[in-house]
């Protein structure tokens, strides 16, 4: 007689199902990797190889920090295929990242250029996910690309590591449950510089804000009028430059007869040395007197690369730092030697930076066992780590806001080569610039998206 073995095994994961609905008993082994084999979901790698995206700004303003972030990039990815000497793959803690690839296939990479333009970098996302393939975005250097890419990489079912964005709406209200930023943002800059500025300046002071006309610009002149406000200061005036201005001199002009005491350049990279530069060569606003005052300018965000190429006019200046290569920790150490030895240069805070969250999304995925992004994204929520060379870092769950400590810097009077413009004033410990997730809104929306359709 004939077998029908296609009711037959109809029949048989009936009778199954009703057994597993019953209570049935089913060892962990069976099950755990079942979604992972076949999980349907934007580029499932099938091949040996795995490729991600580094969509950094090549060209714009902020070209200096792209250009670093490529070659952090990188690095990163040789450190993570086995090649060098494994970098901060050796430093990780906890890790599962084993030096071959990851989760055994080689990676590889495609580059974009974001143009530090918002629209330009969410087309460069979109052909890198449609016609790449890649499984993971990471990059740029301005907050208004980061939010864009982010919620594009949101729909489409793609991680996004965040590279150099500062704003606070990038984990705040513009959040996505597919983006993480290791980054620090607006907020905490101005709660570590706020006291620093009141020790150093006095708490009777005015101030004037010039501040880059988008989302990171607006968040940041916020935050430390705030801070500063708190300390006493009063406010003169603040007033919105467009990004890439290049010639500030119609900004500056009415500065010093605004009863203003201190100027606060909300400005970073390419925008940052232009204005700094002419506030100080031009103006020559360090040599003034205001209100009986020695006349001050601060600049929130600050870069060894950003000081590269300001010169003497960053002698003095106050800002805040993500991380700089001349920390004491073995991790920092690690980096540095492996950056210098690749490039001939220590690495910049944008290339540490991104750097760190290449190999953070690798260990997720290693730790998860998958590349499906909701397992990789539970592998990161609430995630603590070290030896990155920031020291005890937490990935918050509930904005994907990582917490660490925040450097305070200043522009060195006597710097000993070209690449030692700043000195660390002061270490703020994360418990300082913690705050409550529920202060910038936001939502992070759903794990689980229907993938590569945007």
């Amino acid at each position: 007689m004939a077998i029908d073995t296609t009711a037959w095994s109809r029949r048989r994961l009936l009778k199954t199902s009703a057994a597993l609905g019953a209570g049935l008993a089913v060892p962990h082994f069976f099950v755990r990797n079942a979604w992972s084999q076949d999980q349907v979901f934007c580029n499932n790698p099938k091949g040996g190889n795995v490729v991600l995206g580094f969509n950094v700004p090549q060209s714009g303003p902020y070209a200096d920090e792209g250009a670093d972030e490529l070659r952090a990039f990188k690095l990163a990815v040789e450190h993570l295929n086995g090649e060098g000497d494994g970098g901060l793959v050796n430093t990780l803690k906890p890790s599962s990242l084993k030096g071959n690839g990851i989760l055994g296939k080689k990676v590889s990479y495609v580059t974009g250029d974001t143009q530090t333009k918002s629209d330009a970098a969410r087309a460069s996302a979109k052909r890198m996910i449609e016609s790449d393939k890649v499984l993971m975005i990471s990059g740029g250097s301005s907050s208004g690309v980061a939010v864009a890419v982010q919620s594009l990489c949101q729909d489409m079912g793609v991680m996004f590591m965040a590279g150099l964005t500062h704003s606070n709406d990038t984990t705040g209200k513009d959040k996505r449950r597919y983006g993480f930023r290791h980054f620090f943002n607006a907020y905490m800059s101005g709660q570590a510089l706020g006291p620093v500025l009141g020790e150093e300046y006095g708490k009777d002071r005015t101030a004037y804000h010039l501040t880059a006309d988008y989302t990171w610009g607006w968040t940041q002149e916020e935050s430390i009028k705030n801070a500063t406000e708190a300390l006493g200061w009063k406010t003169a005036q603040t007033v919105r430059t467009p990004l890439g201005a290049g010639d500030f001199s119609q900004y500056l002009t009415p500065v010093l007869n605004s009863g203003a005491d201190v100027l606060i350049l909300n400005h970073y990279g390419g925008d940052m040395v232009n204005s700094l530069r002419q506030a100080v060569t031009q103006f020559d606003m360090k040599n003034k007197q205001v209100n009986g005052k020695d006349f001050q300018i601060v600049v929130p965000l600050f870069s060894e690369l950003m000081a590269q190429g300001a010169g003497d006019a960053v002698k003095g200046i106050l800002g805040t730092a993500n991380w700089d290569w001349k920390l004491d920790n073995e991790a920092t150490k690690v980096l540095a030697k492996s950056f210098g030895e690749a490039y001939g240069s220590p690495p910049s805070q944008a290339a540490q930076t991104c750097y760190v969250q290449t190999l953070l999304y690798a260990n997720a995925v290693e730790t998860a066992g998958t590349f499906y992004p909701p397992e990789v994204i539970k592998a990161l929520e609430g995630f603590e780590f070290d030896g990155m060379g920031n020291g005890k870092t937490l990935y918050r769950a509930e904005d994907h806001q990582c917490f660490k400590d925040v450097l305070v810097v200043r522009g060195k009077e006597n710097p000993t080569n070209q690449f030692d413009l700043m000195e660390i004033v002061k270490v703020v410990p994360r418990d300082e610039v913690t705050y409550d997730a529920s202060i910038f809104g936001g939502e992070l929306g759903p794990a689980d998206v229907k993938g590569c359709a945007a």
